[in-house]
């Protein structure tokens, strides 16, 4: 598989608003995210930095109130549960019992001044088990020829949609919608092209304790 080619620097300032299904007063949360030119990424969100790096396929989570940082391999999510970059072709096999994914395309439109490409991930949820038939009572088998009791039609599970609007210039998200039985979420992000970001944005700060993530343990 050909390596991504190399996109500029960026940096974007993202707003998320999450409307619970539940009600509630909507909440909202602010993060910043920062991309080199080498294509390592970090995401700011409240006292919390994720930082990636393709090229070594490592992943380190900041905690900027414990001082810590927890570095820990990219491991590929299931095909079937992660988002593809824009661009990328659905998943055509899927296990059984697990969810499947379709990808739209939006076409362009422009948001802020920037041309940006749409996608649709639709996710649907698996199809829940069928409940066995009910027990009969002893000694009163069915007659051959009597029609079952009729099943109870079931509401079809509500799929998770997700739209991302991503600048064709800057390859970053700048717009994403995503509904499902959770609520509704959106994200909306200003983002810039900017100067090569400081290598020490992407290293462990001074002072802060390397910690390492515990191995699962061996099934017994």
């Amino acid at each position: 598989m050909p390596p991504s080619p190399p996109q500029p620097p960026a940096c974007a300032e993202c707003q998320t608003t999450t409307q619970y299904a539940q009600g509630g007063a909507p909440q909202q949360s602010a993060s910043r995210m920062i991309r080199a030119s080498d294509g390592k990424m970090r995401i700011d969100t409240g006292t919390t930095s994720v930082i990636t790096d393709p090229r070594t396929q490592q992943a380190m989570v900041l905690d900027h109130a414990q001082k810590t940082a927890s570095i820990m391999p990219m491991r590929p999510s299931p095909p079937q549960l992660a988002m593809p970059q824009p661009g990328a072709a659905a998943p055509s096999m899927q296990p059984p019992n697990m969810p499947s994914m379709g990808v739209q395309d939006l076409g362009k439109s422009v948001i802020d001044g920037h041309e940006v490409e749409g996608k649709r991930y639709i996710v649907q949820p698996p199809q829940a088990p069928q409940p066995p038939p009910p027990p009969q009572a002893p000694g009163m088998p069915q007659a051959p020829g009597m029609p079952s009791p009729p099943q109870m039609p079931q509401k079809p599970p509500m799929p998770t949609v997700a739209d991302v609007w991503t600048s064709t210039k800057l390859g970053l998200p700048l717009l994403t919608k995503v509904s499902g039985p959770f609520g509704e979420q959106t994200c909306y992000c200003k983002a810039a092209a900017s100067g090569e970001p400081h290598p020490s944005l992407f290293q462990i700060p001074p002072g802060y304790k390397p910690v390492m993530p515990t191995p699962p343990a061996a099934p017994k």
